[in-house]
């Protein structure tokens, strides 16, 4: 047997009518799609339900799945401590994962387990899943803060062990979409809410799960989502499969929003449907376009990166750079000119890494980038250092620094010009780069910079502007 079916589900505790005590009215049409997304489950009768929950363990490098042969959990916390549940895990189905997981070096497992209590990402699908069906074991997985590709891969590995001990599985990806819809929500407004749950509505209700790798990590978190690596690994468990989608129904009454899709195999392999691969091979085919494009600061940075992380070797200036350089001219600050440089890399569009220097510290600018990259690969305190099959994933950019003048107020800044320097008079210093994702407005800026260095907002700073020459 494989995945019978698959539902994507918000789960708001105020739509459980012992902690809504009438709440709930506001969410009719949600709870009304919940109840026939619960009856198909129970027709189906699964040997196991799988739940990935955003309120599960969860790690910024691994994928936990929660060990032990069962699990606990109320709505106490909501405020209504009779609402009870008692599951049993499917242990061979969550060993079958672990052992997949293992053999392809993929980071999930059971490490790890902060709390064994169930979480309301998982109880609020199970109460309306338990008044209909009582049979079936569960499996609870959680998200990770590893790119999209690895929640999508994930999937698959799920989909695989499934399939390799025949069980009958749905699978239930719990999350909400956008919690900025409204002035009044939870979050207040922004305008990515309604744009995501537009979106993701879209993308769901056509099955083209491959466009989910098409939400940038700054779209989602500005729309404030909490199910988008949810519905990923959900997707990942239908690759190479062709999927009759039903939306059952978006609600955004709250400022949060909920929607509810259904999804069953069709017969039929799927080739165009292997959407992972297909990701990856126009991300190689960019990143082999860029690299070609690349002048010789990103050459350097990259050449540096891997001389140390293949030989544990560094460059040597000028001889490799104008080995890299072959007929083209080298620029002449490269080899005459000081100066401070940030090299920056990403991996599936995700930061990998960055280091660099506010002022020079080395006798040439191309010094200082080669020995910048290396730091920035292996010795960023935030990342694992980068290892030598991650080399052809990785996008790397080189900023040049101008000098840092003192300004008077944020009124002399420009989030897309300048880059900003705060510091405090005991030397506590944060600096954040110009024309960043995400990084919109000036005070945004600072704040960012601000912590960065440790320093609190009613505390007293000095700011310095520079400009960048970015090389990508």
């Amino acid at each position: 047997m494989s995945i019978l079916a698959s539902f994507m589900v918000p789960h708001p505790p105020l739509i459980v009518p012992q902690v809504g005590k009438g709440g709930e009215k506001q969410v009719l049409k949600t709870i009304s799609s919940y109840e026939k997304a619960a009856d198909e489950i129970a027709a189906l009768c699964p040997d196991t339900i799988i739940i990935t929950s955003p309120h599960q363990t969860m790690y910024a490098d691994y994928f936990h799945i929660s060990p032990g042969k069962s699990a606990k959990g109320s709505f106490a916390k909501f405020g209504a401590p009779d609402v009870k549940f008692n599951e049993e895990y499917d242990e061979d189905l969550v060993d079958k994962i672990s052992e997949i997981a293992y053999k392809e070096n993929f980071p999930c497992g059971i490490l790890g387990e902060e709390d064994d209590r169930l979480d309301h990402g998982t109880m609020v699908p199970l109460w309306f899943i338990r008044n209909k069906y009582k049979g079936g074991k569960i499996v609870r997985i959680g998200l990770s803060g590893l790119p999209l590709t690895e929640h999508y891969r994930l999937g698959m590995i799920i989909a695989e062990a499934v399939e390799t001990l025949g069980r009958k599985a749905v699978f239930v990806a719990s999350g909400d979409l956008s919690h900025k819809l409204q002035d009044y929500g939870p979050y207040g407004f922004a305008k990515e809410g309604p744009q995501y749950d537009e979106r993701i509505m879209d993308v769901m209700g056509r099955g083209a799960f491959g466009e989910l790798f098409d939400f940038s990590e700054d779209f989602c978190d500005k729309a404030a989502e909490c199910g988008h690596r949810s519905f990923v690994i959900m997707a990942g468990a239908w690759d190479s499969r062709n999927v009759r989608t039903e939306v059952l129904s978006h609600e955004d009454t709250t400022g949060v929003g909920y929607g509810i899709v259904t999804f069953y195999p069709e017969a039929g392999e799927a080739p165009e449907r292997e959407f992972l691969t297909s990701y990856l091979k126009r991300e190689a085919k960019e990143l082999a376009d860029k690299k070609a494009a690349s002048d010789l600061y990103v050459k350097l940075a990259r050449l540096s990166v891997e001389m140390f992380v293949k030989y544990r070797q560094g460059v040597s200036i000028p001889k490799d750079l104008k080995e890299i350089a072959g007929d083209e001219d080298i620029p002449g600050e490269l080899l005459d000119r000081r100066a401070g440089a940030f090299v920056s890399i990403h991996k599936h569009g995700r930061l990998r890494g960055c280091i660099g220097t506010i002022l020079p510290t080395r006798k040439n600018l191309a010094e200082e980038i080669a020995a910048n990259a290396v730091s920035a690969s292996t010795r960023d305190p935030r990342f694992d250092p980068i290892t030598v099959d991650e080399l052809p994933m990785l996008d790397i950019n080189v900023d040049v620094l101008g000098d840092p003048e003192f300004i008077e107020s944020k009124n002399e800044l420009d989030v897309k010009k300048y880059g900003v320097i705060v510091s405090t008079k005991d030397g506590r210093r944060g600096l954040l780069l110009p024309d960043l994702d995400g990084v919109d407005t000036i005070d945004y800026q600072v704040s960012i910079a601000m912590q960065k260095g440790g320093i609190k907002p009613d505390e007293q700073y000095f700011l310095q502007r520079f400009e960048v020459v970015r090389h990508i």
